[in-house]
């Protein structure tokens, strides 16, 4: 069901800063950074060439990522992306099997302007998963 890797999500304290270190220490090739009200959150996307790196900082006080920042100050990585074909049979078919997908169920658009769905990292080996429809 779940296709290639499409990104690895890093929270982050400071986006300007954590952009500069993808950036300038390290190279890489670093979009501008896009607010998504949404989703609580700025982005930037380091591109690599198998996959891409998300950075991301809270939008505001209510932000699950100001929460996740509340108990790790410094970041960490936050989530992975995997890709998959039709994302309404891979919610079902997960529903089914007993994965609890968060909030109302029902994708939302994410950075990439796609259909996106959290599932709950306590079924997942303590890691959040984002599926996103290609």
């Amino acid at each position: 069901m779940i296709g290639r890797l499409n990104h690895i999500a890093i929270a982050v304290p400071d986006l300007a800063a954590a952009t500069a270190l993808y950036r300038d220490t390290l190279g890489g090739d670093v979009s501008e950074p896009q607010t998504l009200p949404e989703h609580g959150v700025t982005v930037v996307f380091v591109n690599l060439p198998n996959t891409k790196v998300e950075l991301l900082e809270p939008l505001g006080e209510g932000s699950p990522i100001a929460k996740y920042l509340d108990s790790n100050p410094s970041g960490g990585m936050h989530h992975v992306c995997y890709e998959v074909d039709d994302i309404i049979a891979a919610r079902d078919r997960l529903s089914e099997q007993g994965a609890r997908v968060l909030g109302d169920g029902e994708p939302k658009i994410g950075a990439h302007g796609k259909p996106v769905l959290f599932l709950h990292p306590k079924d997942f080996n303590g890691t959040l998963v984002e599926l996103e429809q290609v």
